[in-house]
């Protein structure tokens, strides 16, 4: 487990691809479980440790995820995701390249869960929600295109959609018309940074995800990335504005 951010009242991790968040029907051990077992081991801490779950990002989605260390830190942070005050961007790879370098998409969806699929559909149909993202094309590869993606919504699989709506989908995403999987079962997106005033501290924490040092697709997009810092084990260095633990 690699942990991005931590202090006395939050955790921020970079999740892997395949890693679910929090415990589901499939029994797996959830992401959760480990971030706890991890302070329980790091803290020698008597009996059952704290940690609460403030949002989720898709089981073949790769990087950063926050935890609630105490109960004051996950009723705030549950109130700044509900009033739109944590700021999250997205890295996205596909192989055809958006007809615009950047533009603001908007969309009515609805999810219909028996599929665990969201569609794009009329307004005015039932279960339809506003679905709003800004994309900007940052990068390329030989093969590829490198997408940053700022979320003004936060629904069900949005991006994923989204892109696919445009005849982007993303690399390795069959669900949502890519045409070919990735080996490990991912999909080529990435949490890519998150921001926020710190709920307790008030400090502002910017986190950033490394780029996977181990898929070439993401090193070859990302390389001429501006904002780049390599360190020697060729991962993007994380950054973070308060590294105290207060």
């Amino acid at each position: 487990m690699e942990v991005l951010y931590e202090d006395n009242h939050i955790i921020i991790v970079n999740k892997q691809p395949g890693e679910i968040v929090q415990g589901d029907k499939t029994g797996d051990t959830p992401l959760s479980e480990v971030v706890k077992a991890w302070i329980k081991e790091k803290y020698a801490k008597p009996g059952d440790v704290f940690l609460g779950v403030v949002h989720r990002i898709d089981r073949p989605v790769g990087g950063v995820v926050v935890f609630a260390k105490t109960s004051k830190a996950l009723g705030r942070l549950n109130e700044m995701f509900r009033d739109g005050r944590i700021h999250k961007k997205y890295w996205a790879l596909t192989r055809h390249l958006p007809k615009e370098p950047e533009a603001e998409l908007f969309n009515y969806i609805r999810t219909v869960e028996r599929s665990n699929k969201s569609y794009v559909t009329e307004r005015d149909a039932a279960g339809a929600k506003e679905a709003r993202l800004r994309y900007r094309v940052i990068g390329h590869s030989d093969r590829y295109h490198l997408l940053e993606i700022t979320l003004l919504t936060g629904r069900k699989h949005q991006i994923r959609l989204q892109l696919s709506a445009i005849g982007c989908p993303i690399k390795g995403d069959l669900k949502y018309g890519d045409k070919r999987s990735n080996p490990d079962g991912s999909i080529s997106l990435l949490a890519r940074e998150i921001e926020f005033i710190h709920p307790v501290s008030g400090k502002k924490i910017h986190v950033t995800a490394p780029v996977p040092s181990n898929d070439p697709s993401w090193q070859a997009a990302a390389s001429g990335v501006q904002g780049q810092t390599k360190v020697p084990d060729g991962r993007e260095q994380a950054v973070t504005d308060d590294m105290t633990n207060g």
